[in-house]
């Protein structure tokens, strides 16, 4: 999925490759000039060894993009990764034997570039194979599933499922097949999986369920009013994958947020319509960077933690920490952590409060909060401290530094269709919202606005902009 964009977590990949190539030609030279037995350790001193390795490293970095060397580790078998290196290979020897030629370079040794190919081929192939089974894994885990709802139940459907089960490492779930016909309700599909569920209750479902794809695997021109759904899904930021049938004119469907992409999928061609960012190489760096960053900001704050854990315990009765179911990347449920800073019964309070919301919407928001204790609970809330232990969240995985803050489930039922797409990317400690200066006079409305903003021009800068801003409030006191 990465092979359009020059992705930083490509470009890193192609660091290695081309430093893994550098060393095996380091290695060979040594292993030539020290470790081969008699006079096959002698080396000619007429070639420039610099030049050569320069050479090499030119050439097989093209030989690496030409053979299509950066494939999804996701959507693809082992095996032509190791075809993809050892093509590489040959190809970059042709092309530096070219370049020697025209540069009239010939004191080679033909041993020396044989140990550095079998070298170059052993440790590329470590190395992705390392990459590969540490991804299979974590997916085999349980970490990083893709959850896919597939509408339709024929041939197509099948081809998709039976994908999905023959690469079972590559994280992806079958949740279950939708049809248009009712009395295909209940019937298995394929390997235990069955329709469960009407194309028309799409809808329902999608508010309700845990889905990170939409694979239409039927004809769109027999569902009625087919354009709908489509819609419907971009809206919400769920990735809308189209298995062909190339009467796709017929259809007409313009998207107004998606980007239209051709892919494989588990070897299955197929028309993919994202509306989230695409780039996962980015994604991926944002997610280590932030893991990174919220271990080194747990470890640095920990006596903030312990004074703060102290103040409270002192102040009020209760415990230290609040935990709040909330919703997170595509519906996903967790307990959201915070310092306590209010009264112990504080959501039973809250009814008798809601007359007194100063938000439109589902959101809950009151100025001058009487649940809130006094002293440590207001520091807390002006210094935004009270969040800081939604740091764990990040460590578990559940949020990152910056996204889409976490709503509640209830919120998320009263939610708009066109306000669900805030769910496709993982929530944040922080976001645009939290940095507005007027933040908490905005309406709902431009709050759903701002964090949809941020989805659609999202960007690692964009990101470090954000931190850099919000820790600006923090240390102007002027968040609430």
């Amino acid at each position: 999925m990465l092979r359009e964009q020059r992705s930083l977590i490509l470009d890193c990949e192609k660091f290695l490759d081309i430093t893994i190539t550098a060393f095996s030609f380091i290695a060979a030279y040594f292993i030539k000039r020290h470790l081969v037995p008699g006079r096959l350790a002698c080396l000619s001193t007429d070639s420039n060894y610099y030049l050569i390795l320069t050479l090499i490293i030119i050439s097989w970095y093209i030989a690496f993009k030409w053979m299509n060397m950066y494939m999804s580790y996701r959507e693809r078998p082992f095996w032509p990764f190791f075809t993809g290196i050892v093509k590489s290979n040959l190809l970059g020897m042709i092309l530096l034997t070219i370049i020697m030629y025209v540069m009239h370079i010939h004191a080679i040794s033909r041993l020396l570039m044989g140990i550095f190919i079998a070298l170059n081929i052993g440790l590329l192939t470590l190395s992705k194979f390392i990459i590969f089974t540490t991804l299979e894994k974590l997916r085999t885990d349980g970490f990083n599933t893709r959850s896919v709802l597939i509408i339709g139940s024929k041939e197509r459907a099948r081809e998709v499922i039976r994908a999905i089960e023959k690469y079972k490492a590559s994280g992806y779930r079958v949740a279950g097949c939708f049809d248009i016909k009712e009395e295909l309700l209940g019937q298995t599909v394929e390997n235990g999986h069955k329709v469960i569920g009407l194309v028309k209750d799409l809808e329902a479902y999608l508010r309700h369920n845990i889905v990170d794809e939409l694979i239409f695997a039927m004809p769109l021109k027999i569902i009625q009013r087919g354009d709908r759904y489509l819609a419907l899904a971009e809206s919400m930021g769920i990735k809308i994958r189209i298995i062909p049938d190339w009467d796709i004119h017929y259809f007409m469907y313009h998207p107004n947020i998606a980007v239209i992409r051709f892919e494989s999928f588990l070897g299955v061609y197929n028309m993919t319509l994202q509306s989230t960012p695409a780039n996962e190489g980015k994604l991926l760096i944002k997610h280590v960077a932030g893991y990174l960053t919220a271990l080194v900001l747990t470890l640095v704050l920990m006596p903030v933690f312990i004074a703060v854990a102290v103040a409270i315990k002192r102040t009020s009765p209760g415990p230290v920490f609040y935990t709040q179911e909330r919703l997170g990347l595509n519906g996903r449920k967790f307990k959201l952590y915070k310092f306590r800073t209010m009264v112990n019964n504080a959501d039973e309070i809250r009814k008798e409060l809601e007359e007194m919301n100063e938000m439109d919407g589902p959101v809950f928001k009151i100025k001058d909060d009487p649940r809130i204790i006094p002293g440590i609970g207001q520091f807390l809330r002006k210094t935004s401290l009270d969040e800081l232990p939604q740091l764990f969240n990040v460590l578990r995985g559940e949020m990152c530094l910056v996204g889409p803050r976490p709503p509640i489930p209830k919120e998320v039922d009263e939610y708009a269709v066109r306000h669900r797409r805030r769910l496709s990317m993982k929530p944040g400690m922080t976001c645009l919202w939290q940095i507005a200066p007027n933040r908490n006079d905005l309406s709902f409305e431009e709050w759903m606005k701002l964090d949809l903003k941020y989805i659609d021009n999202w960007s690692l800068f964009n990101d470090v902009k954000i931190l850099v801003l919000t820790a600006r409030a923090v240390l102007t006191r002027s968040g609430r």
